[in-house]
């Protein structure tokens, strides 16, 4: 009896979907495009990396902080790599628990990581416009190897006790999930057990990433604008804020997925389910995508780089 109940309690898999209400289109059609944003995501970030590393031109401050950005984007995207391609092109549908619970900690872990990266490439943008000539002095190498481990640190504490936590639940319901990864929310909600501790801590989560972050990135950007405002000359003016664009096209890739996607997830119980899985999608795919894009075409240092690189 004592097995009957564990393997009603504990099921030895949880089941992943690409899309629900949609299996029958699960073929080529989609997993092709798939494969084709992560091979771009992949080739742009790793060559973003490959030129900054090799060019000591390029070893200041707001590259070094572009650099983390895309170690995160590469680490989100092998993350969502397994699971995702899995469905699509193998129609492989199975991941045990242990595997689900690394998954979910991994992919908030870099979220957690990229959202702290953001914020710092907002101090960056900032000291940049304050104080140009202590830019260098400021943000040193050894400070920035700090800030690049606090954000690191910071990700992995907050994440872990996650997995660890519903690792603990007793799972009596029907175990299927219905992205193609593994989140917390979901995982939480099929279980059987009181979870109003996973309630509490996802919304500290919530609370002190994306609230938290999300207001000092936007007090940072009153600060620049405080500051560009002072600028007399009205070519500076607009060559300043020139430098904050592709940092705020990144933010609005990040937070606006992000947060659209907590709001559906604790109040939109009435929502189409296609909305939630497509905003996974595209909080998880289309930053890594679209990131080394943007800075490639701001940032002229860095594209005749690139450009040169392939010219030869």
């Amino acid at each position: 009896m004592s097995v009957v109940n564990d393997t009603k309690f504990k099921p030895a898999v949880f089941l992943l979907t690409g899309i629900p209400g949609q299996e029958h289109i699960h073929n080529l059609w989609i997993a092709l495009p798939l494969c084709l944003i992560y091979v771009i995501s992949i080739l742009g970030n790793s060559v973003m990396l490959f030129i900054i590393k090799t060019d000591p031109s390029l070893h200041e401050p707001m590259y070094i902080f572009l650099s983390m950005l895309g170690v995160t984007d590469l680490g989100l995207l092998v993350a969502t790599i397994p699971t995702v391609l899995g469905i699509f092109l193998f129609n492989s549908r199975e991941i045990s628990f242990d595997a689900c619970f690394a998954q979910l900690f991994f992919i908030q872990s870099f979220q957690c990581i990229e959202s702290s990266v953001l914020l710092l490439m907002a101090f960056d943008r900032f000291i940049a416009i304050r104080d140009p000539l202590r830019y260098v002095s400021i943000l040193t190498l050894p400070r920035i190897a700090k800030m690049g481990l606090v954000c690191v640190l910071r990700g992995v504490a907050i994440m872990l006790p996650l997995p660890l936590l519903l690792k603990q639940f007793q799972y009596c319901r029907v175990n299927v999930l219905s992205h193609s990864y593994c989140m917390d929310q979901e995982v939480m909600m099929m279980a059987c057990s009181d979870i109003s501790v996973n309630n509490i801590y996802g919304l500290f989560i919530t609370v002190v990433i994306l609230v938290l972050d999300s207001l000092l990135i936007f007090l940072s950007y009153v600060m620049i604008l405080k500051t560009v405002l002072s600028i007399a000359s009205y070519k500076e003016f607009l060559r300043a804020l020139n430098t904050c664009v592709a940092h705020l096209c990144a933010v609005l890739l990040f937070y606006m997925p992000e947060f659209s996607l907590t709001l559906i997830h604790r109040f939109g119980n009435g929502s189409s389910p296609l909305l939630p899985i497509v905003l996974g999608y595209v909080y998880l795919l289309v930053p890594p995508l679209i990131n080394p894009i943007v800075y490639s075409m701001k940032s002229k240092h860095l594209r005749s780089r690139i450009i040169r690189v392939f010219v030869k």
